[in-house]
C-alpha cells in the first residue's frame, strides 16, 4: 500500500474521533465522563481480544499497561477534566500542541530528527485550531491549563512508544491489547469518583455502541497500524483532523455558526497538515556519480 493511502486510512481515525463531541452532548448522558469512558474502552477491548484470541506475553505486559495509561486512561481523564474547567476552544487548542510534543519525544526516544518544516508545519496547525475554536470568552483555568496540557503529554508519549515498541502481532490485536488495559486502569477511578449510570435510554445504548465499536475499535486499529507505517511527526499532525471534523458537524448537525475566520482556520489546518507529510518524508539519497576508471583517466 502506497503512503498517500497509508495517510488516509489513518487520517480517517481523528476524522472520526471529531463526531465524538457531538455524540456525547447529543446522545449520552451528563455528567459521567469516567464511566463513560471506560464504556468506551473496556468492552471494545475485550471484544477485540475475542476476536484475536492472543494475550501478550509476560514480557509485554508492562508495556501495554503504560501505552493503555498514555493512550486511553491518563489521556481521557484528563481531556474530561480540561473539557469541564475550560471553554471547548482552549481544550481543543492546547491539545492541538500534541503535534509539536511528538517531534521532540520523537528525537529523544526514537532519534529523529527535528526538522524545521515540520515544527513550523505544527506550529501552523495550532494556530489554525485557535482561529477555528477560539472565542473572546475563553477562560485560562490553571487546573484546566494543566490538565490541557498534561493530556496532549499523554498522548503525544502514547503516540511514540507505540511506534517504539512494536510487537510481532497484528494492529488489531495491538489495538485490543492498549483498550482493554486502558479500560481496566479507568475502571477503580470511575467507581471511586462517580455515581452509579442512571437508566439508559436506546439512544444513549445506541451513542455508547458508537464510540465503542466505531469510536474505539475500528478507529484506533486505523490509528495504530498508521503509527507504525508513518514517521510519528506526520502521525501527530494527521491528529487535527478531529477538531476540525467537530467544527464542521456542529455546523451541519448543531446549527453552529461558521464565520469568515473559522473557515480560514479550517484552511491554515488542512494546509498545515498537509505541509506536516511533506515535512516528514526523508529525502531520497541522490545517486552517485559514476566514478571515472584509472584507464579513463590516464587515457
Amino acid at each position: 500500500m502506497t503512503r498517500t493511502a497509508d495517510i488516509l486510512l489513518t487520517a480517517l481515525a481523528p476524522a472520526i474521533w471529531g463526531s465524538t463531541y457531538y455524540v456525547t452532548t447529543e446522545f449520552l448522558p451528563q455528567g459521567h465522563p469516567l464511566t463513560l469512558a471506560v464504556l468506551r474502552a473496556l468492552p471494545a477491548g475485550l471484544l477485540l481480544l475475542a476476536l484475536v484470541r492472543r494475550l501478550p506475553e509476560r514480557a509485554w505486559l508492562g508495556r501495554v499497561a503504560l501505552l493503555g495509561a498514555f493512550n486511553f486512561a491518563i489521556f481521557w481523564a484528563l481531556l474530561f477534566v480540561a473539557a469541564y474547567r475550560l471553554p471547548g476552544g482552549v481544550a481543543a487548542t492546547l491539545g492541538a500542541t500534541q503535534a509539536l510534543v511528538v517531534i521532540l519525544l520523537a528525537r529523544g526516544l526514537l532519534g529523529t530528527p527535528v526538522r524545521a518544516a515540520a515544527v513550523l508545519a505544527a506550529a501552523g496547525g495550532v494556530g489554525g485550531v485557535a482561529l477555528m475554536v477560539l472565542g473572546p470568552a475563553a477562560a485560562l483555568d490553571p487546573a484546566g491549563l494543566a490538565a490541557g496540557l498534561g493530556g496532549a503529554v499523554s498522548m503525544a508519549a502514547g503516540t511514540v512508544l507505540s511506534r517504539k515498541w512494536q510487537p510481532p502481532v497484528p494492529p488489531l490485536t495491538f489495538t485490543a491489547w492498549q483498550l482493554t488495559a486502558g479500560g481496566l486502569l479507568l475502571l477503580p477511578a470511575a467507581l471511586i469518583v462517580e455515581p452509579p449510570l442512571p437508566p439508559l435510554s436506546g439512544a444513549n445504548l445506541g451513542g455508547i455502541l458508537y464510540l465503542g465499536l466505531i469510536g474505539a475499535a475500528a478507529t484506533y486499529a486505523l490509528w495504530f497500524r498508521g503509527v507504525a507505517r508513518i514517521e510519528p511527526s506526520a502521525v501527530a499532525m494527521l491528529g487535527m483532523m478531529s477538531p476540525l471534523t467537530a467544527v464542521l458537524l456542529g455546523w451541519a448537525l448543531l446549527g453552529q455558526g461558521l464565520s469568515p475566520l473559522q473557515t480560514l482556520g479550517a484552511a491554515v489546518v488542512l494546509g498545515a497538515t498537509w505541509a506536516g507529510q511533506r515535512a516528514a518524508r526523508r529525502p531520497r539519497p541522490s545517486p552517485r556519480a559514476p566514478v571515472p576508471s584509472l584507464r579513463r583517466l590516464a587515457g
